[in-house]
């Protein structure tokens, strides 16, 4: 994580430089505040992987010697038969429907967004899965 973390950080110094570069020569407020909020942002970014980094094993990424296979790992648990993302979906779509056609619609659509979301994030707790 150590080169990630100072990637973001010189990242906010060029940012912090074309902002004050833009904010002087363009006297536009819109764009000089987009582009200071983004140099807040990756400066908060790289200040914390700059900070974890000293916290966490070194990874294959901070040794010069490495090859991609040294950093493969498993990366997480992924639920290959949930329907839950589609409930959500389809929610979702009729919440976006309902500001085009009418607020109406959202009362048909949130029911379906809250069933969705619940199924999802509940789905391992239940049935065979469930802890005992």
């Amino acid at each position: 994580m150590n080169v990630q973390g100072k990637m973001f950080l010189w990242l906010s110094v060029f940012l912090l430089l074309i902002a004050a570069v833009y904010g002087l020569w363009s006297k536009e407020p819109v764009g000089t505040t987009a582009l200071f909020l983004s140099f807040g942002l990756a400066l908060m970014v790289g200040f914390y992987l700059a900070f974890t980094a000293r916290r966490v094993d070194t990874g294959a990424q901070d040794n010069e010697d490495a090859d991609v296979a040294d950093d493969a790992g498993e990366l997480g648990f992924f639920s290959p038969h949930s329907w839950q993302p589609l409930a959500l979906g389809v929610g979702c779509a009729l919440a976006f429907m309902g500001v085009v056609f009418g607020w109406w619609l959202l009362y048909f659509s949130l029911p379906v967004i809250f069933v969705g979301l619940f199924g999802w994030v509940f789905e391992y707790y239940h049935g065979e899965s469930q802890n005992q």
